[in-house]
C-alpha cells in the first residue's frame, strides 16, 4: 500500500486544477497556486507546505495512490512527495524535503514446497534485494513498489532504496539489485539521483558479485533517451556486477514495458543464490512457483484452488457526470465478463476498450477504503466485491456513486467532508497521566482485559469508514451530520479504558450534540447494508443507551423512551397518543397543530393508511382512546416484558 508521509508544492504552480481536480481531499487551487489542505496536515495550516509537515491521521495511506496520480498528472512536475512503509517514516533532516523514501518492511521469505531439492535449497539461503529508484516526480518510487511487492512472489525480501542518502560503499553489500530511474532534462539523472551517480563515479567501488538489472524511464522525445538508466547499466557493468537480464527502456507510457521486464526480471534475478552465483536452470521452475501454477499451489492441503465463475453476459447502466458542463446521464453498455471479475476489473474493461474518460478510484485489489460505489442499491468496494455476487445471467447492473458524498466526476466522489469531520472529532487517543510504563514520547501505555479488547474489535470490524459514512439517509436532509463512520470511531474510542475521562466526556458530548447521533432517524437504514451496517447499527444504538441513561431519560428523546416503556409496561400496548402528551405537553400539542405532529396527521402523512382525522381526533379530544384509533397505533405488543431496541422503534418519529 502506498503511503505518502508528506506533500508540497514547489513555485511556479500555474493554477491548472489537474490535482484538485484527481484529489481535493489533499489539494486545493486558489488564484494564484495550489496547496495543501489545513485539515490533512499535523500543522493544521492552510499553504503549500513547503516547510514539509506530515499528513495527519490516516490521510497518507488513505490517499497515497491519489497523490501519485496528481503529481505525475501535473504538467509543471511542481507537487513533490515522501513515501513511507508500513512502519515508521523515515526521519526527515534539516535540508529540503526529499522527494521519496520508501522501505518495504522485512518479511520472511517463502519456503517452496513441491518443487526440487535445488529450488528447496535456493530458498534456504539470504533472500535479500534491494531495488533502488531514482525519481524526479513520483513515477520510479511507484515502479519501484510496486516491483517489491511482485518480488515476494519469488521468495525475495525486498528493501526500497531512495537513493538521495544511499550510501555508495553498501552497494557491494547487496547480491541482488534493481535499479528503477527516471531521466530528467537533456539525459541528466533526477535530482534524487545525481549525488549517489557522482559519488559511485569518483569512488568506484566494486561490485564484483552483484547481479543486477535496470529499467530505464525516459522519452523518445528527447534525444538522451533513458540516459539515465544506460548510465547505471554501464557503470555497474565496468564496476564488475553481472547483468541477469537487458535493460529496459521505457517510454512515457512506461507501464507495459516494465510489466515485461518485470515479469522477465524477477524471476532471474530470484535464481540468485546466497553466494551470488546465478543458478539459470531453476528458472523455469522459478518462474512457474512465482505464477503460482505449480503442482504445489493445487496439492496443499489447506490451500483453496482458484475460484473460476461462468462468463456473464450483463446490462451495464453507468452514471456519468462532466464537471465542466455541470451535465449528467447515463451510458447503457452490453457486455461479457466473467463473474469471478471485480467491479473495478469491468471498470478498467471499459476505460481501456470503450471510453478513457471515465473516472474512477481503483484500489489495490485488498479493499481499499476509498474505492466504494454504488451497484444496484448496495454500497460496495469496486476492487472487492465480484460481479457474481451483484447480478445474474442477463440482468442489469447499475453502478452509480456513493450516496451522502459530492461527485467529483462520473463515479468519483469528495471525501473531504468525512476528513473534515473526523479531524473535527478527535478520535485519537488522548490518555490520562498514570502510573505503569510510558512510550518514548512520555504517553502513558496501558493495558485491557481482553474481552474488552475483544469488544472493541468487534465493534470497529468494517472494512471502510468512508463506505460506512455513506449508508446513512440522513445526510441529504442534514448535511452537518457528523455521519455513523465518524460517531463509530468516536463511540468506540469513548470506550476505551486507554482513553483518559476528559477525552471521554468530550466525546459523548459530541456524539450527543446537534449533528450527532440524534439526527439519524432510524439505524435500520444503516442496518439493512449487511454485516458492517448491522455492525456499525448495533454499536451506535449502545451510544444511544448510554446517553440516556446519562441524561437520566431528559430532554425530548429521553421522554419518548420513559413514556414508551411506561406505556407497554403498564398496559401491554404501544400507546402513541400518550407520547404525543407526555412528550409535547399541552402547550406543545397546541403549538404543532399546524406544523410537527399535528401537520403532518392533517395532511395524511401516517404510517397507518387511516383516515388522519381519527388520529387528530385522537389526540386533541382527551382521554386517549375517544374515536377510534387505527390498530398500528393503539396496537398489542408481543412479548412486551421484553421490548427490544426503545430507541430504534421510537425515536425522532416526531
Amino acid at each position: 500500500m502506498t503511503i505518502v508521509a508528506k506533500v508540497w508544492i514547489e513555485e511556479d504552480c500555474i493554477t491548472c486544477d489537474a490535482c484538485q481536480d484527481i484529489c481535493p481531499e489533499v489539494f486545493i487551487v486558489s488564484d494564484d497556486t495550489s496547496k495543501i489542505l489545513a485539515a490533512v496536515r499535523t500543522d493544521g495550516q492552510l499553504d503549500r507546505n513547503v516547510i514539509g509537515a506530515a499528513m495527519s491521521g490516516t490521510t497518507g495511506a488513505d490517499y497515497g495512490e491519489m497523490i501519485l496520480e496528481a503529481a505525475e498528472a501535473c504538467p509543471v512536475e511542481i507537487i513533490k512527495f515522501e513515501l513511507q512503509g508500513d512502519g515508521a517514516a523515515e526521519a526527515v533532516t534539516e535540508a529540503a524535503p526529499v522527494e521519496a523514501v520508501a522501505e518495504v518492511p522485512q518479511a520472511a521469505a517463502a519456503v517452496a514446497t513441491g518443487g526440487s531439492e535445488a529450488l528447496q535449497a535456493l530458498f534456504g539461503g539470504d533472500r535479500s534485494i534491494a531495488i533502488l529508484f531514482g525519481s524526479q516526480t513520483g513515477n520510479a518510487a511507484g515502479l519501484a513498489e510496486k516491483t517489491a511487492k511482485l518480488a515476494t512472489n519469488y521468495g525475495l525480501v525486498p528493501t526500497v532504496y531512495d537513493m538521495d542518502g544511499f550510501d555508495p560503499a553498501s552497494l557491494a553489500n547487496h547480491k541482488r539489485t534493481l535499479i528503477i530511474t527516471s531521466t530528467w532534462g537533456e539525459g541528466e539523472m533526477p535530482d534524487n539521483a545525481e549525488t549517489l551517480w557522482q559519488s559511485v563515479n569518483t569512488q568506484s567501488p566494486s561490485l564484483a558479485g552483484v547481479s543486477f538489472s535496470i529499467c530505464a524511464i525516459g522519452d523518445t522525445s528527447y534525444d538522451e533517451y533513458c540516459k539515465a538508466g544506460l548510465d547505471w547499466d554501464g557503470i555497474y557493468e565496468s564496476l564488475g556486477a553481472s547483468r541477469v537480464h537487458p535493460i529496459q527502456l521505457c517510454d512515457v507510457d512506461f507501464d507495459i514495458a516494465w510489466g515485461q521486464w518485470v515479469a522477465e526480471a524477477l524471476p532471474m534475478i530470484a535464481c540468485v543464490d546466497d553466494s551470488g552465483t546465478l543458478q539459470e536452470v531453476l528458472l523455469d521452475e522459478m518462474k512457474e512457483y512465482g505464477s503460482g501454477s505449480g503442482e504445489e499451489v493445487a496439492s496443499g492441503d489447506y490451500t483453496p484452488a482458484p475460484v473460476a465463475q461462468e462468463e456473464l453476459s450483463i446490462t451495464l447502466s453507468l452514471f456519468r457526470y462532466c464537471p465542466s458542463a455541470a451535465d449528467t446521464g447515463w451510458d447503457t453498455i452490453s457486455c461479457a465478463i466473467p463473474g469471478h471479475a471485480t467491479v473495478e476489473d469491468l471498470l478498467v474493461a471499459i476505460q481501456h476498450d470503450v471510453d478513457g474518460s471515465l473516472a474512477f478510484r481503483r484500489g489495490n485489489g485488498n479493499g481499499s477504503p476509498t474505492s466504494g460505489i454504488r451497484v444496484n442499491g448496495r454500497v460496495v468496494l469496486a476492487d472487492l466485491v465480484q460481479i457474481s455476487d451483484l447480478v445474474n445471467e442477463g440482468g442489469v447492473l447499475k453502478i452509480e456513486p456513493l450516496p451522502g458524498y459530492p461527485v467529483i466526476r462520473d463515479l468519483i466522489v469528495d471525501y473531504s467532508s468525512f476528513e473534515t469531520q473526523r479531524s473535527a472529532g478527535k478520535p485519537w487517543m488522548r490518555a490520562d497521566p498514570r502510573d505503569g510504563h510510558n512510550l518514548l514520547n512520555g504517553s502513558a501505555l496501558g493495558t485491557m482485559e481482553a474481552a474488552t479488547a475483544a469488544t472493541l474489535h468487534a465493534m470497529t470490524d468494517v472494512v471502510s469508514y468512508q463506505l460506512l459514512q455513506s449508508m446513512s439517509d440522513t445526510f441529504a436532509y442534514d448535511s452537518d451530520y457528523k455521519g455513523p463512520g465518524v460517531l463509530l470511531q468516536q463511540w468506540s474510542r469513548s470506550i476505551d479504558p486507554r482513553s483518559g475521562e476528559a477525552q471521554q466526556n468530550e466525546l459523548l458530548d459530541s456524539i450527543g450534540s446537534e449533528h450527532g447521533i440524534w439526527s439519524e432517524a432510524d439505524l435500520s437504514s444503516v442496518a439493512r447494508y449487511g454485516s458492517d451496517g448491522r455492525t456499525a447499527s448495533k454499536a451506535l444504538n449502545a451510544a444511544r443507551g448510554t446517553l440516556l441513561n446519562s441524561t437520566n431519560y431528559t430532554g425530548p428523546h429521553g421522554r419518548l423512551v420513559k413514556w414508551y416503556g411506561r406505556s407497554v409496561k403498564w398496559s401491554g400496548n404501544v400507546n402513541e397518543t400518550t407520547l404525543y402528551r407526555q412528550v409535547l405537553g399541552p402547550v406543545g400539542l397546541l403549538s404543532n397543530i399546524f406544523d410537527g405532529v399535528s401537520a403532518r396527521m392533517v395532511l395524511g402523512f401516517t404510517r397507518t393508511g387511516a383516515p388522519p382525522f381519527r388520529s387528530l381526533q385522537a389526540l386533541l379530544a382527551p382521554p386517549a382512546g375517544i374515536g377510534k384509533i387505527p390498530n398500528m397505533i393503539n396496537s398489542k405488543v408481543a412479548a412486551h416484558h421484553e421490548v427490544i431496541n426503545l430507541f430504534n422503534e421510537i425515536d425522532q418519529r416526531f
